[in-house]
């Protein structure tokens, strides 16, 4: 009878789940009543495409091996498989543009290329980690109305607007937070600064919120007046 090895099917986390139980033995694995592809119900598989696809990312931008092997739980060889594979579960390539914040968001991956460009673009202050961890829910990307936005901590002097042409040279998105009825910049206060310097009246824009009374705040008063961004 032709078996396949476990090894070459399974993910490393399930492998080592069955060997505690059935380790070196023949197991007859039956068919559902549907035939699904793996981790589909559960949503594991989905899970597993999204963290395969940060570690790419990681890599790419200079996040050696061993760093990640540490910060997934994985072994050296098993970050190397994920890594050089040439089956890539999605064919996405994180950049700190807009096209890739859309690229990324029209496959159900916004938060994946946020906290891309946060930590590997930005390189955000240790002040932010924590944020980044919690629970949030993102709206976007959508065309919004810089006027919207507070103006803390934002300076329109010509020596800031300056500094920030590099940035928005690239184009990424705005990543704002809407809390207790208002709108605030996040990190990227200086392009904000450089777009309203330009009299841009609207710019492409992700909403973070947090709280479910903010969720249900915004969606009631912008849920429907806010225009997705499909195409950059």
């Amino acid at each position: 009878m032709k078996y396949d090895n476990a090894s070459d099917i399974l993910p490393e986390e399930l492998l080592k789940e069955i060997q505690k139980y059935a380790a070196g033995k023949l197991l007859y694995i039956p068919k559902g009543e549907e035939k699904k592809a793996w981790g589909e119900t559960s949503g594991y598989r989905d899970q597993l495409q999204k963290r395969n696809l940060m570690i790419r990312n990681k890599y790419a931008h200079g996040v050696t091996v061993s760093e990640l092997a540490d910060e997934y739980f994985l072994s050296l060889d098993s970050v190397k498989k994920i890594i050089y594979s040439k089956k890539n579960d999605r064919h996405l390539t994180y950049a700190p543009t807009l096209e890739s914040a859309v690229d990324y968001a029209n496959g159900g991956m916004l938060e994946e290329w946020i906290q891309c460009y946060l930590l590997l673009t930005r390189k955000v202050a240790p002040s932010l980690h924590d944020f980044m961890k919690e629970e949030h829910l993102y709206f976007g990307v959508v065309k919004f109305p810089l006027r919207l936005i507070q103006p803390d901590g934002i300076s329109l002097g010509e020596d800031c607007a300056d500094e920030a042409v590099d940035h928005t040279a690239t184009f990424p998105p705005l990543l704002i937070q809407y809390k207790e009825g208002k709108f605030y910049c996040i990190e990227q206060k200086e392009v904000l600064a450089a777009l309203k310097h330009r009299k841009v009246n609207a710019y492409p824009t992700v909403i973070v919120l947090k709280d479910t009374t903010d969720y249900k705040r915004f969606m009631k008063h912008y849920g429907n007046v806010l225009f997705f961004i499909k195409d950059a």
